[in-house]
């Protein structure tokens, strides 16, 4: 089933981090490629009740000096990028929900992690995370570069990375990479791991040759899936690739020189609602933006 696109914004999550201003940075380009305005949300997490009943005389300060970040990014993003229609926003409650309302809104969310100090890695936080497991439109996850001429964030001449599961495929996964990649004129590059079944254990034992028949297998099921995509985008380069071991391992090597890694979240209602290990892998281990699609 295919989700009516929301028309309006590229929005961004800020709050004055160096994650979320180059979040903020990625996205305008982002909003340039698609033609469409850039909203900077700022959430205010309003005080508890006993305590805004209090005269508190700096809270209304607070809340204006924090406002000051999204007009100053405002104000350099607009320098940076002319023409570009970028607007503020400040909007009260918690926020993970008040961004998931922000992304309903959106046709993309964009936000920042930072990395792991002494570790391999980024850092997605419990607000990241949620709004990933919980928002209807696709979300980007941006790091701050790792230097001052961008680097970290991403090559910016490479693929868009496409992780896909051939088992269970969906449209709107492959559309939205494939599209990114056009828009970019990027080629994609699809990554697919697989491992045998359990159940092929013995047979693998008893026939060497077993395993390049399933690996045969494996790489004509990914082509035969991706037939009608390279008929619909004829001009577009689509590279698959095929290989054994762990998916999550091979998208976050292939991540390296990539413009976007792209991957998906199957939608659950409820607060059962989560990121898969495969996803949640490539979020604290990829070095690219990445992008989350929900579907069914």
């Amino acid at each position: 089933m295919s989700r009516t696109v929301a028309a309006g914004t590229v929005t961004v999550g800020l709050d004055g981090s160096r994650e979320s201003r180059a979040a903020a940075e990625w996205a305008a380009g982002e909003a340039q490629l698609r033609a469409l305005p850039l909203r900077l949300v700022q959430v205010w997490e309003p005080l508890p009740e006993p305590m805004a009943q209090a005269p508190l005389p700096d809270a209304e300060t607070g809340r204006h000096r924090a406002g000051r970040i999204p007009r100053e990014t405002a104000g350099e993003l607009r320098l940076s990028h002319p023409g570009l229609d970028v607007r503020t926003e400040q909007l009260p409650g918690g926020p993970a929900e008040v961004l998931c309302r922000a992304a309903a809104e959106a046709e993309l969310l964009v936000l920042g992690s930072r990395g792991m100090s002494g570790i391999g890695g980024f850092l997605v936080g419990s607000v990241g995370l949620a709004v990933v497991a919980h928002a209807e439109r696709p979300v980007v996850l941006v790091r701050a570069p790792e230097t001052a001429d961008g680097h970290g964030t991403g090559g910016a001449h490479g693929p868009v990375v496409l992780g896909l599961d051939t088992g269970r495929p969906s449209e709107e996964l492959i559309e939205f990479a494939l599209t990114e990649a056009a828009r970019r004129g990027a080629a994609v590059r699809v990554v697919h791991g697989w491992s045998p079944k359990p159940s092929y254990a013995y047979a693998l034992s008893v026939d060497p040759g077993f395993h390049e028949t399933l690996a045969q297998y494996e790489s004509t099921a990914l082509n035969e899936l991706l037939h009608p995509w390279r008929e619909k985008f004829p001009d577009l380069e689509i590279v698959a690739e095929s290989r054994y071991g762990s998916p999550a391992a091979q998208l976050v090597e292939a991540s390296r020189d990539a413009r976007l890694v792209v991957v998906g979240r199957r939608t659950r209602r409820g607060p059962g609602a989560h990121v898969g290990h495969v996803t949640h892998a490539v979020l604290h281990h990829c070095t690219a933006p990445v992008a989350v699609v929900p579907h069914d």
